[in-house]
């Protein structure tokens, strides 16, 4: 475990962190801003304990092609809508320890999730219910916000997303993965059709076989070459569907 120290204004902030490498590095957060941390180990284990109300798992990225843990229903919710998200190139859940002094005594927190844009902005995320949060998550969040506005990066806090937006998304993660990326023929086709705003399945039926057709128009939604109101309702055969970037 590598440790970097910074004496920022209205505090000491200290990181530990897990190289991808699983070398060690000790220096100033000032001079390692730029280690990618969205490819660091996590610092803490994804265990199952017994009793547990957690329910800790891994999420596969179809952005990474391999596996990023979570810890709640509520972080793999945003794990899934950080993966659907093109602006995202790079992520890592439990990427460091962020350390403190909050003028009593030592504290630390480690954030759920660092995230690079595509963009190269970096962006440390932390998920908790707007009605779960107690005094000393609010103070983690604030030491948290801070330290990110020392080196630039962006600070999240994010709750319960949508329960429509999830539930699209969630359908469409299932085709997430290259192989329903079909034959190039078939998606070439769904976008050309596509590229006239229509009725989901009445598109998919211009191409060919629905059966075989749908597995790929929903990977097509997926990646964002074609876009339909994921927000607003539930998928289904009359969602109008258009192209890459189309908004009702």
């Amino acid at each position: 475990m590598a440790v970097a120290t910074v004496e920022p204004a209205g505090g000491g902030f200290t990181l530990e962190f897990v190289e991808a490498a699983g070398r060690r590095r000790k220096e100033t957060l000032a001079t390692c801003w730029n280690v990618p941390f969205e490819r660091a180990g996590p610092v803490r284990s994804f265990g199952w304990p017994r009793g547990a109300r957690s329910f800790p798992g891994w999420w596969w990225s179809a952005t990474l092609g391999d596996h990023v843990g979570f810890e709640s229903w509520l972080e793999r919710d945003h794990l899934m809508l950080l993966d659907f998200d093109p602006d995202v190139v790079g992520l890592a859940a439990q990427p460091f320890w962020l350390r403190w002094h909050d003028g009593v005594r030592q504290r630390r927190h480690a954030p759920d999730f660092f995230v690079r844009l595509a963009d190269g902005m970096g962006v440390v995320i932390d998920v908790r219910a707007d009605d779960r949060i107690e005094p000393s998550d609010a103070e983690a969040f604030a030491a948290t916000a801070s330290a990110c506005a020392e080196v630039g990066w962006l600070f999240r806090r994010v709750g319960v997303p949508g329960a429509v937006l999830v539930a699209n998304v969630r359908w469409l993660a299932r085709y997430r993965h290259p192989r329903c990326a079909g034959r190039g023929a078939v998606a070439g086709r769904l976008v050309e059709v596509f590229a006239e705003p229509r009725p989901l399945f009445v598109g998919a039926v211009e191409v060919g076989d629905r059966i075989a057709v749908l597995p790929v128009l929903y990977h097509l939604l997926w990646r964002r070459r074609l876009a339909a109101d994921l927000a607003g309702e539930l998928l289904g055969p009359s969602t109008v569907v258009g192209p890459a970037g189309w908004s009702r």
